[in-house]
């Protein structure tokens, strides 16, 4: 460990001692979530996700930061996608049991399906359905802003001052690594299952697991990431 991980995981005890012991702090968190849906899946998404950049990043160069990363860009483009999850949680939550319905399968509606088999299998439609249709449209919009943050050098003026090249990013993404890992591996095998567990819990604690949930992957595909670079070069020595 280094010393520069020691704030950050000062931090991250505080906040999690926080809501273990200060009365009222998770009916605080409760409350605003229902009170403002779209402001807190921004902020969210906004500090989760972008911790799980950072995170990745720091498994892959033992560095939190670094020139060009563009953290601030980062963060803004990850609570604008946090928005996007809510209203998509909303839809498939909502639309995915009445479509079971019209084929007469009952599935239980509502805020929070339940751990019964009916309720399980809700949960897994919705997530299916979402992850199969929404999913890689995210995805794919989440590689284009990255492209972007990189192309403008992490600069947040650059960023929301120049126009997206989407023709080029476009050309510059692997294909195969998007289409063979990220989509055809990452949904069925992490994205589904992991899903069917958020529209288990209770609708005001979805979008925060979410968000979670992306710091898990993006650890996951670091490490990967990191032990195919170790098995090459002992591959070449």
């Amino acid at each position: 460990m280094r010393r520069t991980d020691l704030p950050v995981l000062v931090v991250l005890l505080a906040v999690v001692l926080s809501f273990a012991l200060v009365p009222g702090l998770v009916g605080g968190f409760e409350d605003w979530t229902r009170s403002w849906p779209l402001l807190s899946s921004f902020a969210k998404f906004a500090v989760l996700a972008s911790f799980g950049e950072c995170l990745a990043l720091r498994i892959r160069t033992k560095r939190w930061l670094q020139p060009g990363f563009g953290l601030l860009p980062r963060a803004l483009a990850w609570g604008a996608l946090g928005v996007a999850i809510y209203c998509a949680f909303r839809i498939f939550a909502a639309g995915t049991p009445a479509l079971l319905a019209s084929f007469s399968i009952a599935a239980p509606a509502g805020p929070r399906p339940g751990l019964s088999a009916e309720g399980l299998l809700a949960a897994f439609a919705i997530s299916a359905a979402m992850n199969l249709s929404f999913g890689p449209v995210l995805m794919l919009t989440h590689k284009l802003s990255d492209a972007h943050i990189e192309a403008c050098g992490g600069s947040l003026l650059r960023c929301l001052g120049t126009v997206p090249a989407i023709g080029r990013y476009f050309e510059e993404i692997d294909w195969k690594l998007m289409w063979g890992f990220v989509l055809k591996k990452t949904i069925p095998l992490f994205w589904i299952p992991a899903h069917t567990v958020t529209f288990l819990l209770p609708d005001w604690l979805r979008v925060a697991f979410a968000a979670l949930l992306g710091i898990v992957l993006g650890v996951l595909l670091a490490s990967a990431a990191l032990g195919g670079r170790l098995g090459e070069s002992s591959a070449a020595s």
